[in-house]
């Protein structure tokens, strides 16, 4: 699928088979009512769908900051959506065999569930910094079975991560289904990921509707590759006066000081320096430590439709302790990126994307902020 010039597949030849079958055996999912009931009846009864919608009356006095409690669905954080989707979809084309990228480790963490409930062999490959950073969620992929690859060269995070499975994948594709974490990648992985994340926003509309009885005056949300984000805006992008307001870690701002390219098979807009070769990221977030965004998000950009801004490392730990101390809830350090803006912008009726929680951040946000 194109969005605009972003998109396409830019992949090796080898996969163009695997794609089109993943291509026709979507569309034919997406028509089958006993696909939509399954994945349905999955989110509610092993999910924990709908999640609420908590005011945060403390967090931001003078505003009425609605948080869409991604956080408290099974296994912590939005990821789980797409891989239940995914992981359906595999067993209908026979896969037998799940390989996955993971930075922040919650869509490992969520990719060896799905495979631990249905049965799949799953290998996650995961860069070694990170694995350092997130250490609790590696003990829980080893726990539901998962065989974990560190990945050891470049920055050893998620974009090298994301080229050791797209690797396996290549070598493995008779047998081996990418669940993919993120709205990147070749076409149709960024179609797949938003319809299957979009729950968030459809969820959320409805929920604030019946709070408030009008729509949120903004939506924000923290983007790395950019699934949460284009989940719980796909809700309200049909809502002219509705702001919609994307936050990157301002280390990894793809779409803030990026240029257009190619990365994992997709073009988008990633960080690049003048030659063309892709750049480092850096955050603190080890989910928005990514030099690509979903390309949905680059033609959202050019449109205008979407706002994409940056907050640092410092911006978003002060947000993480806040919203602990007003709230009682500690969030993920993905999302404090999109609370830390939330509370500065002039609108008063706002909802966050609460994308994850943030156990498995404990220590690295402890580290700085002690």
């Amino acid at each position: 699928m194109i969005f605009g010039t972003y998109g396409g597949r830019y992949v090796p030849e080898t996969l163009i088979p695997a794609l089109d079958e993943l291509t026709a055996g979507w569309q034919a999912a997406c028509k089958d009512d006993s696909f939509r009931t399954e994945v349905h009846h999955l989110l509610t009864s092993y999910a924990g769908r709908p999640t609420p919608l908590t005011l945060a009356e403390r967090f931001a006095p003078g505003k009425r900051i609605y948080l869409k409690r991604e956080d408290l669905l099974h296994t912590g954080a939005h990821k789980l959506n797409n891989a239940l989707g995914q992981a359906v979809l595999a067993r209908r084309l026979g896969k037998r065999r799940i390989v996955a990228e993971t930075g922040a480790g919650q869509h490992g963490v969520a990719t060896a569930t799905v495979c631990a409930r249905f049965g799949l062999e799953c290998v996650v490959y995961m860069g070694a910094e990170d694995m350092r950073r997130q250490q609790p969620n590696v003990e829980r992929m080893g726990l539901l079975g998962a065989e974990v690859r560190p990945v050891e060269f470049g920055t050893k995070t998620l974009k090298e991560a994301t080229s050791e499975a797209i690797r396996d994948w290549i070598t493995n594709v008779e047998t081996t289904h990418y669940l993919i974490g993120s709205c990147v990648g070749p076409a149709p992985y960024p179609e797949i990921v938003r319809e299957l994340q979009r729950v968030i926003g459809d969820e959320a509309r409805e929920q604030i509707l019946a709070a408030e009885g009008r729509l949120p005056e903004a939506v924000v949300a923290c983007v790395g590759g950019g699934s949460n984000a284009i989940g719980i805006f796909y809700g309200f992008l049909d809502d002219e006066d509705v702001r919609i307001v994307g936050v990157e870690a301002a280390g990894a701002a793809s779409l803030g000081t990026g240029r257009a390219g190619v990365l994992h098979g997709a073009r988008s807009s990633v960080l690049a320096d003048e030659d063309g070769q892709i750049a480092d990221a850096h955050s603190i977030s080890a989910g928005l430590d990514y030099p690509g965004v979903g390309p949905e998000h680059a033609y959202l950009r050019d449109i205008g439709r979407v706002e994409y801004v940056g907050a640092t490392d410092a911006e978003a730990l002060a947000a993480f302790r806040d919203l602990a101390r007003t709230e009682g809830i500690i969030p993920a350090l993905e999302p404090s990126h999109a609370l830390a803006r939330a509370r500065e912008l002039e609108e008063e009726l706002i909802l966050v994307g609460l994308s994850g929680r943030g156990d498995k951040d404990l220590a690295e946000a402890l580290r700085h902020l002690t």
